[in-house]
C-alpha cells in the first residue's frame, strides 16, 4: 500500500516530501499499533530538531545575497583573465567561473540559474550550438555541491554521526577540480573552432580590474572554510559569518543591494530552504518506519553475506546511485539510503569521508540526467531548446563525469589525502 501511494504520488508529479508524507499517513492510518498519525508528526518534529540544520538556510541566504550583490559579473571577468584566452575560451570560462561560484552558494541549481542566463546566449552569438552551451552550463554546475561550502556535505553529516564536516569539506576540494580539468579537456579535445579570441572579448574591462574584482568573493570561501578547519567556529556559525560577508559587499562595498531588497531575499531563501528542510522532516518519519521494521539490518544482513569485497560493493553503490538519481531528488536519496549503506560501507572497509564524498558526488550527476534533474530543467527554461535537445547535448558530459566518479571511487586518495593531511 505505501509504495503504490507514493508511485502514484510522484507519477502524479506530487513534490518528493508530500509524496512521501502522504504514503506514511495512509500506511499509519490503516495500520494497528504501534502504527498510528500521531507517529508521522511526531518523527517530522524529531528530523528538524537539530541545531546543526540552521546552517541550511543560512548557507542558502548568503547564496542569494551574493547572487543579488553582482557577484555573478566579477567571478566570469575573473575567470575571463585565467582561461578565457585558451581553445574554447567561453566554455572554459564557463566551466571555471561554476568552480569559483561553488565556493559562493554550495548550490548547482543557483549556479546553473546565474551562470546560464549569461553565457547560454553569450556562447550562442559566439558559434556554440545553443544545446551544447545549455548542456555545458548544466554538466559544469555540478560541481557546486562538492567543493566547500556544501549543503548536501551538512546534510551528510547530519545523517552519519561520527563524520567530520572539515573532513567532508577538505575531501570535496580535489574532487571539484577534478572534475573541471576534465570537462575542460573534454571542450579542448571536442569543440572544432577556436573560441577563445571570443572570450577575451567578452568582459572587457583590464585584467587587473578584474583580478581585484574577484579576489573579494573568493575570500568568502577561504574564511568561512578556514575558521571552521581551524576550530574557530562550529558550521553553522561559519554559515551565519558568510551571511554577514555577503551582506556587508553587497551593501558597503559593491552597494548593489539596497536595504529594501532585504525582505525578499530573506523570503526566497527561506522558500528554497523550505523545500529542502521539507524533505528531511519526510525522510525522518519514514526512516523511523525502516527502522522499526528492522529494514536496515536485514538489508545490511543480507549484503554482508552475499557481497564479499568492497570494490563489488562500491560498483553496486555506484549502479544503485545513478539509478535512483534518474527518479529521486538527490537530498531525498541520500536521506533514505545513507543510514542503509553508511554502516554496509564502514563494515567493508571503505573509509567514512570516502564513501560519503562519492555518494554526494553520485547524487550530483543526477541534477543533470532525466527525467528529474533540476539542472536539466533550469538550464532548458534558459535555452528554451526542449529537453530531448538538451538531453542528448548533455550525455558526452554525464560520460565524462561517470568516468571522474569511477576514478575518485578506485584511487580514493584523490578523496582522502587532503583531510589526512590536515589532520583528519
Amino acid at each position: 500500500m505505501i509504495y503504490a501511494v507514493l508511485l502514484i504520488g510522484l507519477a502524479a508529479g506530487v513534490p518528493v516530501a508530500l509524496a512521501i508524507i502522504a504514503a506514511l499517513l495512509v500506511f499509519m492510518g490503516l495500520g494497528e499499533a504501534p502504527y498510528s498519525l500521531r507517529v508521522v508528526a511526531t518523527e517530522m518534529f524529531k528530523g528538524m530538531n537539530s541545531f546543526p540544520l540552521l546552517a541550511i538556510p543560512l548557507f542558502v541566504l548568503a547564496g542569494e545575497v551574493m547572487n543579488e550583490s553582482g557577484i555573478t559579473s566579477r567571478i566570469i571577468a575573473f575567470a575571463n583573465v585565467i582561461v578565457g584566452r585558451l581553445r574554447a575560451g567561453l566554455a572554459l570560462v564557463n566551466i571555471w567561473a561554476s568552480v569559483i561560484f561553488a565556493g559562493l552558494s554550495g548550490s548547482a541549481v543557483a549556479d546553473t540559474s546565474a551562470i546560464g542566463r549569461v553565457f547560454i546566449p553569450e556562447m550562442e552569438k559566439h558559434g556554440y550550438s545553443r544545446p551544447f552551451a545549455a548542456a555545458l552550463t548544466a554538466a559544469s554546475s555540478v560541481i557546486g555541491p562538492i567543493i566547500p561550502p556544501s549543503i548536501p556535505v551538512i546534510i551528510y553529516a547530519l545523517i552519519v554521526s561520527g563524520v567530520s564536516v572539515p573532513a567532508l569539506f577538505l575531501a570535496g576540494i580535489v574532487p571539484g577540480i577534478l572534475l573541471a580539468i576534465f570537462l575542460s579537456v573534454f571542450v579542448m579535445l571536442t569543440v572544432k573552432v577556436d573560441h577563445g579570441h571570443e572570450a577575451a572579448g567578452m568582459m572587457a574591462e583590464p585584467a587587473g580590474k578584474a583580478i581585484l574584482g574577484g579576489i573579494l568573493p573568493l575570500l568568502m570561501p577561504v574564511f568561512v572554510v578556514g575558521s571552521i578547519l581551524l576550530g574557530i567556529v562550529t558550521p553553522t556559525e561559519a554559515a551565519s559569518f558568510a551571511v554577514a560577508y555577503a551582506l556587508f559587499l553587497g551593501v558597503f562595498v559593491y552597494r548593489n543591494i539596497r536595504l529594501t531588497a532585504l525582505p525578499r531575499l530573506f523570503a526566497e531563501a527561506m522558500r528554497d530552504s523550505s523545500v529542502i528542510l521539507i524533505i528531511i522532516a519526510a525522510v525522518s518519519a519514514a526512516n523511523w518506519l525502516l527502522t522499526y521494521n528492522r529494514v536496515p539490518n536485514m538489508l545490511t544482513d543480507w549484503v554482508l553475506t552475499n557481497v564479499d569485497s568492497k570494490t563489488a560493493f562500491l560498483i553496486a553503490t555506484i549502479l544503485l546511485f545513478l539509478f535512483v538519481g534518474l527518479f529521486l531528488e538527490g537530498i531525498a536519496a541520500m536521506l533514505v539510503l545513507v543510514p542503509i549503506l553508511h554502516p554496509i560501507a564502514v563494515s567493508l572497509g571503505v573509509d567514512p569521508v570516502h564513501f560519503g564524498i562519492l555518494v554526494i558526488f553520485n547524487l550530483m550527476i543526477g541534477l543533470i540526467t532525466p527525467p528529474l534533474g533540476l539542472c536539466l530543467f533550469v538550464a532548458e527554461g534558459i535555452a528554451q531548446v526542449g529537453m530531448a535537445r538538451l538531453t542528448w547535448a548533455i550525455l558526452p558530459f554525464f560520460a565524462v563525469e561517470v568516468l571522474v566518479l569511477v576514478i575518485l571511487t578506485f584511487v580514493p586518495e584523490t578523496v582522502i589525502w587532503l583531510p589526512r593531511a590536515m589532520g583528519y
